[in-house]
């Protein structure tokens, strides 16, 4: 306050209006870039921390390769889960909330996005549908998994991206549960929300979340993911991406649908607690139980 008082009014106007003029440039220009921010460095392996693995490059339809890694089960694999992650940094750093699953008998498969890590291309909202989708059959060509119990993992971005696909893939019928942690319900939603949180972007910030693509949020497809199961998972302290999205999508998603609330939990920290995870493998084993089979018409 004391240093904007210090200021002319007019200059301090003038500067502000600039700043916006750029802040509306930038969102209008990036767009949803705004929600990817990659890193190429890789930061851990899972052989540091004692893990087996093996590095996957595959290529999406429009012709980028992928990096990928699998972690095998310890013993005889009871599912595959298929990790989607965040939007910052990459495989490296987002690998280590899951890699516990495998010695509790799960194999697990990350990949990073286009323009992560060591994947080509540059990340855009449809860009990294295809990448999805490139994941999901690179893991079913696989041998030495069970095609029929692969569950889909996204957390934040990852939740969206992961949702979206689900409900509008073909290759639905591949995925035997969705489960997606402190994901937000929206593009737009999320983006206003962060412009409020800033004086200077406050009274600008529904001209400016209006000019982030929403086609592919999350809130307005979760509720074509059904009959497939939906797990949400959201801390109730979560500064990033606040509890209420997380609610929004439970309230859009149809049955078969859980919602976990996190006490005390921030962004992406259900998996940190030994409870969750002891939930997780009994959440999975339900919904990769055996299937009945039909015997006759519907």
């Amino acid at each position: 306050m004391e240093y904007r008082a210090a200021l002319p009014s007019s200059l301090f106007l003038s500067v502000r209006a600039r700043l916006a003029a750029v802040l509306a440039g930038l969102m209008a220009s990036a767009c949803t870039a705004v929600f990817f921010q990659p890193h190429r460095v890789q930061v851990l392996t899972p052989d540091k921390l004692g893990l087996a693995y093996q590095e996957v490059s595959f290529k999406t339809r429009d012709g980028l390769k992928l990096i990928g890694w699998f972690l095998p089960a310890q013993g005889p694999a009871l599912g595959t889960v298929l990790q989607l992650h965040g939007n910052a940094e990459n495989i490296s750093t987002h690998f280590t909330s899951l890699a516990w699953m495998p010695a509790r008998g799960f194999n697990v498969f990350t990949f990073d996005y286009r323009g992560y890590g060591g994947s080509e291309g540059k990340p855009t909202l449809e860009g990294v549908q295809r990448d999805v989708d490139a994941a999901v059959q690179t893991l079913r060509s696989r041998g030495d998994i069970d095609k029929d119990r692969i569950v889909m993992y996204g957390q934040s971005l990852g939740g969206a991206l992961a949702a979206y696909y689900v409900a509008h893939t073909p290759r639905r019928g591949d995925i035997r549960a969705l489960v997606i942690e402190s994901t937000f319900s929206g593009y737009r939603d999320i983006a206003r929300e962060k412009l409020a949180s800033f004086w200077l972007t406050w009274p600008l910030q529904v001209p400016l979340a209006w000019t982030i693509e929403d086609d592919y949020s999350p809130v307005d497809a979760i509720g074509r993911v059904s009959p497939i199961p939906v797990l949400i998972i959201h801390g109730d302290q979560d500064r990033t991406v606040p509890v209420e999205h997380g609610r929004r999508l439970y309230e859009a998603a149809k049955s078969p649908k859980e919602f976990w609330l996190v006490p005390g939990g921030g962004h992406i920290a259900a998996m940190g607690r030994p409870e969750f995870r002891e939930r997780f493998v009994a959440y999975l084993g339900s919904v990769l139980s055996p299937q009945p089979r039909k015997t006759g018409p519907p």
